[in-house]
């Protein structure tokens, strides 16, 4: 090897001091060793300088300056003193560690090769190690962070994915998070927008001194608050459950609050109907208990109403003279009493109903016979009555005198609801499940019914009509009928829109369940 410019070959003192600047230098490892492996052939004039390197148990050539000669075997026979004359071959050993072996084949410098093979081995070993760690420590950090990125992400989709609402606020009210459910709906608000914000510029809707309220009391107790709220604005009414929880980075005081919000409308709907089907088995209990015992002192009062209109007759043909209001009052006295037994049999009706045979119907033919038997009444001969029948409907499990009877109670309470002049429409279907597989609708243009009345329309003598228009039995009777029969009573209404009874009907391969009775936002 030649220093530049003089054409004079380097002793080894210079090669070795060339090689310890260069390696002194730094830079990257891989460029360094490849010129010093090139420096030491030239200065060894050899045919092959190579570096082999520990790899998967074996020693493999990893760095070589010239023309590839040596094998592992040969290397292996030299480090042994087995191998060619020509062959110097040196192990790179640092700390107990055994990193590989620095070959040089068809050296020229025979006297000082084997020392200067040795001594750049020497000075390799350590720099190879420590890049070594380096390479080790900087693909664990690697693998750290993707581990961790990779977790993050993965508990970023787990938040992502829940049916909620979520979002975290610091003490300073700031928004910390926000997820994919925040961001959907009428009121969503994009998680660009939000992150970093002030919560009363982003829920701007809400009453900014009730908002923070409700932070500062999770802020200051350090407990969780939970309460329902309810809200209109998607266009329809739903409930929601607020949770907000506390957060705490340390030990210390609370330094975030999780807000949480959940659509329970559907819940809360179901337990509204849970509610109403308990209190309707209870009045239906207390009817069956208290009925027959009215019945007896009914029978008494009508039976003295009897005798005593026989009294009175038989006292006119003994010639005596008789009040001439007396005949109108054992009449009233009749009428009442009748009126009476009536409403105590559709309240036995509705408390125990006589389940009878199902056979299968045409559910299209109970419409069509109803509208027959209505076609006279004078309520509807103001009315316009329209029919929507699906010729494809199958057959369900029924009994046609009682569904005769749910759709025509339905049919006069539409036609009480309905203006001079109106249309009611009956409308049937086919369900798409084996519990709705036949729906029948009743569809009128009437004034619709009180979100407030809609979970009580069943009940046992509830009604809205004027007083001396109803009982406020017949749709208890209908929710009793249609629960023998398996199916259920849906209500779509709104004061001002009309209102849809709906009756869903199950077949035959559809299981045991007991009836719903739902009303339109409930």
């Amino acid at each position: 090897m030649t220093p530049t410019g003089t054409g004079q070959p380097l002793g080894p003192l210079a090669v070795l001091s060339e090689i310890a600047s260069r390696l002194a230098e730094g830079g990257e490892i891989v460029a360094t060793v490849t010129d010093v492996i090139q420096r030491l052939r030239a200065a060894l004039d050899a045919s092959e300088v190579s570096l082999w390197l520990h790899a998967e148990g074996d020693v493999r050539r990893s760095v070589v300056a010239g023309v590839p000669s040596m094998s592992a075997a040969d290397v292996g026979a030299a480090l042994d003193g087995a191998g060619p004359p020509a062959l110097v071959a040196r192990r790179l050993v640092t700390m107990g560690q055994r990193i590989g072996v620095l070959a040089a084949n068809d050296v020229s410098m025979k006297g000082d090769a084997p020392h200067l093979v040795t001594i750049v081995a020497n000075l390799l070993a350590p720099e190879l190690a420590h890049a070594d760690d380096k390479h080790r420590l900087t693909g664990e950090v690697a693998r750290s962070a993707r581990q961790v990125e990779a977790e993050r992400r993965f508990t970023a989709r787990i938040i992502d994915s829940l049916p909620l609402g979520l979002y975290v606020v610091d003490r300073e009210y700031r928004v910390q998070a926000w997820n994919r459910n925040r961001e959907t709906g009428y009121q969503g608000v994009s998680r660009d927008l939000a992150i970093g914000k002030p919560i009363f510029e982003v829920l701007h809707r809400q009453p900014a001194d009730a908002l923070r309220a409700e932070f500062d009391e999770v802020f200051t107790s350090g407990r969780i608050q939970q309460f329902n709220i309810d809200s209109e604005a998607s266009g329809s009414p739903r409930t929601y459950r607020i949770t907000k929880i506390p957060m705490r980075l340390d030990d210390g005081v609370v330094t975030h609050v999780i807000s949480i919000g959940e659509d329970i409308t559907e819940w809360t709907t179901a337990q509204e109907r849970w509610a109403q089907s308990e209190k309707l088995a209870a009045i239906g209990q207390l009817a069956a208990g208290v009925m027959h015992e009215i019945n007896n002192p009914l029978a008494t009062v009508a039976a003295c109403a009897e005798s005593l209109s026989l009294r009175l007759d038989d006292l006119r043909r003994a010639g005596c003279e008789v009040p001439p209001q007396a005949d109108e009052f054992t009449r009233i006295i009749d009428q009442e009493v009748q009126r009476c037994k009536r409403i105590i049999d559709s309240l036995l009706t509705f408390s125990r109903p006589k389940s009878q045979e199902k056979l299968p119907i045409d559910l299209n033919a109970v419409v069509q016979q109803t509208l027959f038997l209505v076609k006279h009444h004078k309520r509807f001969k103001r009315l316009a009555l329209h029919t929507l029948l699906d010729p494809s409907l199958e057959p369900v499990p029924g009994s046609y005198e009682q569904l005769i009877q749910v759709v025509m109670a339905l049919l006069i309470n539409a036609a009480d609801a309905m203006p001079e002049n109106g249309a009611i429409t009956i409308r049937t279907r086919r369900g798409v499940t084996d519990g709705e597989a036949a729906i029948a609708e009743v569809i009128d243009e009437g004034s619709g019914i009180a979100r407030a009345d809609l979970p009580r329309i069943f009940e046992p003598f509830y009604t809205t009509k004027p007083p001396g228009r109803g009982t406020g039995l017949g749709l208890s009777v209908c929710y009793s009928i249609i629960a023998d029969h398996g199916g259920r009573i849906e209500v779509d209404s709104a004061p001002g829109a009309g209102s849809t009874f709906r009756i869903l009907l199950p077949n035959g391969n559809a299981p045991a369940r007991p009836a719903q009775a739902a009303g339109a936002g409930s």
